[in-house]
C-alpha cells in the first residue's frame, strides 16, 4: 500500500453544544483535498477521539468516507492501552472504504518492549486491514524502540509502516535502514518531515496541512523530488505557524487557524480548552 506524500490528521469540529459539526468537517475535507493532500486520517489524536462515543466514531467514519467519495485514500485511527478492546473495536466497526488502521502504542500502562511487540502482534493477526504503527512517546509515556519496530516490520506483512513521532533522527534512520523496502516510514511531526524525507521517509501525517494544504503539500512534494532548496524555502515560510499551532495544545491551535479561515469553530471538549488570546492573535495574524 502506498500512502506517500501528505496525509492529514483531521480535527473533529464541534458546535457550541459540543455535538459534532459535520457541516464544518465537510468543509475541511474539501479544503484538504482541493489543496492537494494525498490521504486523510480520521479518529486520531487531533480528532479528540478519546472524548468520542462509539456511535460518534462510527458516524465520523461514515461521514468522512461519504464526503471523500473515493477522491483520496482513508486511514482510521484505533489506539489505546487495552489490546483486546482495540481488536474488538476494529472488528466491530464498519470500515468499508478505509485502506488501513493507524494504531498508537499503548499509553499509561508503560509496557516493556516485548509487551509492545505482543500488543501489535495481536492486533495485526486480528485486523481486517493493514496496520500502521504509531510511536508518539510524548503522549504515551513510552518510546517504541527501533528494534521493536524493525522486528514487527519483518515478522508481519500486515504491518505496513510506522508514523514515527519520537523526533529521534538516529532511531528513525535505524528503522529505515533495517525494515523491508515496502515498509513505510512516515513522519508524525510537521517540522521533522522534511529532514526525514532526505533519508527515505515517504511523507507525513500532518496537523498543520489542513490549514495550509497547498503550501504544505508543495513542500512535501518538493522534498520527495529531492528539491530540498525549494522544500526548505517553503517550510521556512510557515515555520512560525507550525510552532504556534503546537505552542499550547493540539488541536486547540489548529482549530484557531481553521476558525480564522471560516472552516470550523474553536470549540473543544474538556479537558481541552481554547488557546490564549495572545496566541490566537498571533496565529490569526499569519493569515492576514
Amino acid at each position: 500500500m502506498n500512502l506517500t506524500g501528505t496525509g492529514v490528521a483531521l480535527v473533529t469540529p464541534f458546535n457550541k453544544d459540543k455535538k459534532i459539526d459535520f457541516k464544518s468537517l465537510g468543509r475541511i475535507i474539501d479544503h484538504c483535498i482541493q489543496g492537494g493532500v494525498n490521504y486523510l486520517v480520521t479518529l486520531g489524536t487531533t480528532g479528540e477521539t478519546v472524548t468520542l462515543t462509539l456511535n460518534e466514531k462510527q458516524e465520523l467514519l461514515d461521514f468522512t468516507k461519504n464526503k471523500t467519495a473515493g477522491r483520496v485514500p482513508l486511514v482510521a485511527g484505533f489506539g489505546g492501552n487495552d489490546t483486546m478492546r482495540i481488536s474488538k473495536q476494529i472488528n466491530s466497526f464498519n470500515l468499508d472504504g478505509y485502506s488501513a488502521i493507524l494504531s498508537s502504542s499503548p499509553n499509561y500502562n508503560k509496557p516493556s518492549q516485548e509487551g509492545i511487540f505482543q500488543h501489535y502482534k495481536h492486533i495485526a493477526l486480528n485486523s481486517p486491514l493493514p496496520i500502521i504503527l504509531y510511536n508518539v512517546p510524548i503522549r504515551t509515556g513510552q518510546n517504541m524502540e527501533a528494534e521493536t519496530t524493525i522486528r514487527l516490520a519483518n515478522e508481519f506483512k500486515q504491518i505496513i509502516g510506522i508514523k514515527e513521532a519520537a523526533n529521534d533522527i538516529l532511531q528513525s534512520m535505524e528503522i529505515q535502514r533495517k525494515t523491508p523496502p515496502s515498509f513505510q516510514l512516515i513522519s508524525g511531526d510537521d517540522i521533522h518531515a522534511l529532514p526525514m524525507i532526505s533519508y527515505g521517509c515517504t511523507g507525513v501525517i500532518s496537523v498543520v496541512a489542513q490549514a495550509i494544504p497547498v503550501s504544505f503539500t508543495q513542500m512535501i512534494n518538493a522534498a520527495l523530488e529531492a528539491d530540498f532548496s525549494k522544500a526548505s524555502s517553503l517550510q521556512f515560510s510557515f515555520l512560525d505557524l507550525i510552532k504556534m499551532i503546537f505552542e499550547e495544545n493540539n488541536p486547540a491551535g489548529i482549530k484557531a487557524a481553521l476558525y480564522k479561515q471560516n472552516l470550523c469553530s474553536e470549540d473543544l471538549r474538556l479537558p481541552l480548552v481554547p488557546i490564549s488570546q495572545d496566541l490566537r492573535a498571533r496565529i490569526q495574524s499569519y493569515f492576514d
